[in-house]
């Protein structure tokens, strides 16, 4: 592996060890990733394609909607590799499960 965090690098590798350096996203972001039999194959260190860019793979929790503070305070083995598009989508995909709040009601309280 050739780049890794400076902060945070022995759980970082423990958990892409236990990913085999590979996106653990298993359709959560919104893809059924058929290539790679049901997950992401984005690895880590290796280029989306030939003209792409490099994927740097991050350790964060399986709730994609985990704030940062709850992360920090996670193990490791709560942690999951994921590539930044999966975690993005898969945090995207996850907001619009959410139920509409208070906020969202729509001109409830305009006059």
């Amino acid at each position: 592996m050739k780049s890794q965090p400076i902060v945070g690098a022995a759980v970082f590798n423990t958990v892409m060890e236990a990913a085999s350096h590979r996106c653990q996203c298993e359709g959560e972001c919104g893809q059924p990733h058929t290539k790679g039999d049901g997950r992401c194959q984005h690895e880590h260190d290796h280029y989306t394609s030939k003209h792409g860019r490099r994927v740097r793979l991050m350790a964060a929790p399986a709730d994609p909607l985990a704030t940062d503070v709850a992360a920090a305070r996670l193990p490791a083995s709560e942690l999951r590799a994921w590539c930044p598009d999966c975690h993005g989508a898969a945090a995207r995909h996850a907001r619009r499960q959410l139920p509409p709040t208070l906020t969202d009601q729509g001109g409830l309280f305009d006059l």
